[in-house]
């Protein structure tokens, strides 16, 4: 088989240790930044870590101020308000801190605070990033407080559509922040709920770039040894809150996760995406749940890539041994065996359906089912039926 063409980028520079938050000023001036906008959600404003980073900022010269009025499932009004607030205060940068959440409106409202289009006008589809200016769109530094989504490390944030309740992902290549800074001191206070949940979001997204069906071998090495830091990692860092080593190596799979994901990612997210939307649930906890039900379900694809999988991470008896780890791991840190387990039920699968076959990550699993056959999946995931 011929190689094909692919262009490939690794662009970020990332700052990782821990208690590398206090150079957070200097990363700003080093990239012009002199009036930040700090943007996170509600709940992490409201602790100490938060007033220490907004003090540290200030105490630099650095004319910083905090914007959190964002969603767990960020909505374009979060958007819309930060963008008026970057304005007002004449910021000339953005400090994207939080989860997935504050990560992906903090680039969001980078990106969209002088735009004159819709941010829904920017949806990855095709070359609808060149509609924007991009000389309007201000300079980044990513600073996660979970170990899941890796938005630190991207070029797209995730905003529901308030109509159709879609996840519409966001793209352009100027959102690349400048700085990810991966400080493992930031994630200790993550309840153990969070942790795990977020931590099925790193696996999920180095799970599915492993996976995907495309020509990315540079993505398909990432993936694996970021599964290998979630099988080492993520049961200490949920029972051992305080263990530096484990908080860190999560942060970095999370970074290579989304790294790799550019490969592509799958059916875990094609699903993940509209139960999210219309029920307004934690995005790594439903693709803690879907996992399972995905990996059965590409089984005839994926099952010897599989099984060179388990060999690297030291799991016997491959394919089948593969998914036992996948249901072991879930139960040991607290993920619902199905959907029904968080409150999601049966009514809405024809509207799940409908926006799974179409969302942009269906495209990257490695079998093209149909809507019915989403249908039947979904329907499995919320039931419980493996």
């Amino acid at each position: 088989m011929a190689i094909p063409n692919r262009n490939i980028n690794y662009p970020t520079a990332i700052k990782y240790g821990a208690g590398r938050i206090k150079e957070l000023a200097e990363f700003c001036k080093a990239n012009g930044i002199k009036r930040p906008l700090v943007v996170t959600d509600k709940g992490l404003a409201a602790m100490p870590m938060v007033a220490e980073i907004m003090a540290d900022l200030k105490a630099a010269g650095l004319k910083a101020a905090l914007f959190a009025d964002v969603r767990p499932n960020p909505v374009e009004e979060n958007v819309l308000a930060g963008c008026k607030v970057f304005k007002d205060g004449r910021h000339d940068g953005v400090v994207a801190l939080g989860g997935g959440s504050g990560l992906d409106t903090g680039k969001m409202i980078a990106l969209m605070h002088s735009q004159k289009i819709s941010v829904f006008e920017l949806e990855d589809i095709g070359d609808w990033w060149t509609r924007a200016d991009a000389s309007l769109i201000s300079p980044i530094i990513a600073v996660p407080t979970t170990a899941g989504t890796g938005s630190e490390v991207g070029r797209a944030g995730v905003i529901t559509h308030p109509i159709t309740h879609e996840k519409k992902i966001i793209f352009h290549p100027a959102i690349m922040p400048k700085v990810a800074l991966l400080d493992p001191e930031l994630t200790v206070g993550l309840p153990a709920k969070l942790t795990a949940a977020t931590g099925m979001d790193a696996l999920a997204h180095n799970l599915e770039a492993y996976c995907a069906p495309f020509y990315h071998p540079w993505s398909q090495g990432v993936a694996l040894e970021g599964m290998r830091l979630v099988k080492d990692n993520l049961v200490k860092a949920v029972k051992k809150p305080k263990d530096l080593d484990a908080r860190g190596n999560m942060l970095v799979a999370s970074a290579m996760g989304a790294t790799a994901f550019q490969r592509g990612l799958g059916a875990i997210h094609a699903l993940a995406h509209p139960f999210g939307g219309l029920y307004d649930a934690h995005h790594g906890l439903l693709n803690g749940i879907i996992m399972p039900y995905v990996l059965k379900a590409n089984r005839r694809r994926i099952e010897k890539d599989i099984g060179r999988a388990a060999a690297y991470l030291g799991i016997k008896g491959g394919f089948d041994g593969f998914l036992k780890w996948v249901l072991a791991l879930r139960k040991e840190i607290g993920i619902p065996h199905a959907l029904k387990d968080i409150g999601i039920d049966t009514k809405r699968l024809d509207e799940v359906a409908a926006m799974a076959v179409k969302d942009p990550s269906a495209g990257g699993n490695p079998i093209q089912f149909t809507e019915r056959q989403y249908k039947a999946l979904a329907k499995k995931c919320v039931t419980g039926n493996l």
